[in-house]
């Protein structure tokens, strides 16, 4: 039988209060991806995204990407002081912090927030106008854990396509069922 692959980001905070709270959450939901046999796309910063490509290895994650800001390895790490060694690959964008946001959210079939700051919160406003089912990883405080508060005021953000939960394979399964219903039509060209 095939499986299903999606391609699964985590967003959450590079530093902050919300870093030092939720990195065993980070662990857990890059493990979580991993199991569920999914590739990972972070924005390839320090962090939670950064522990949540350790978690991912470290589970035997087949597929891990990250999408830098930066033009070069070489920019990557002396001018961002950003890791490289929890990927299998990074893609030198040379579109700084916002449109890496962009382009990450838009190559991502979900995303799954911990923590986070005012990027965080860009990457959710980006996955809201493109349709982007998304999870939140509740228990890391930061704006992942506000995002809740704003879904109610915001008219235009997709209630339908955001599952919330406190464990890593509890979301993780949730988001993959949202994705399966997005794509119920394509499901074929998803599968390995």
């Amino acid at each position: 039988m095939a499986k299903t692959i999606y391609q699964i980001c985590v967003s959450g905070a590079a530093r902050g209060d919300s870093v030092e709270q939720g990195q065993q959450l980070a662990n857990a939901v890059g493990e979580a991806i991993a199991r569920a046999g999914h590739a990972l796309l972070t924005g390839a910063t320090t962090g939670l995204p950064e522990a949540a490509a350790i978690g991912y290895k470290r589970a035997g994650g087949a597929s891990s990407l990250g999408i830098s800001p930066a033009t070069s390895k070489v920019e990557h790490v002396l001018k961002y002081r950003l890791p490289t060694d929890s990927y299998d690959a990074i893609l030198y964008t040379g579109l700084h912090y916002t449109g890496r946001d962009a382009l990450l959210i838009n190559s991502s079939d979900g995303v799954v927030s911990v923590g986070g700051r005012l990027g965080t919160l860009h990457e959710f406003t980006i996955a809201m106008e493109t349709r982007t089912p998304f999870g939140l990883l509740q228990g890391a405080g930061g704006v992942s854990d506000e995002i809740e508060k704003l879904i109610d005021i915001l008219p235009n953000a997709h209630k339908e396509l955001i599952v919330i939960d406190s464990d890593a394979d509890s979301l993780v399964a949730k988001l993959t069922k949202l994705i399966d219903k997005q794509n119920v039509r394509y499901r074929s060209i998803y599968q390995e």
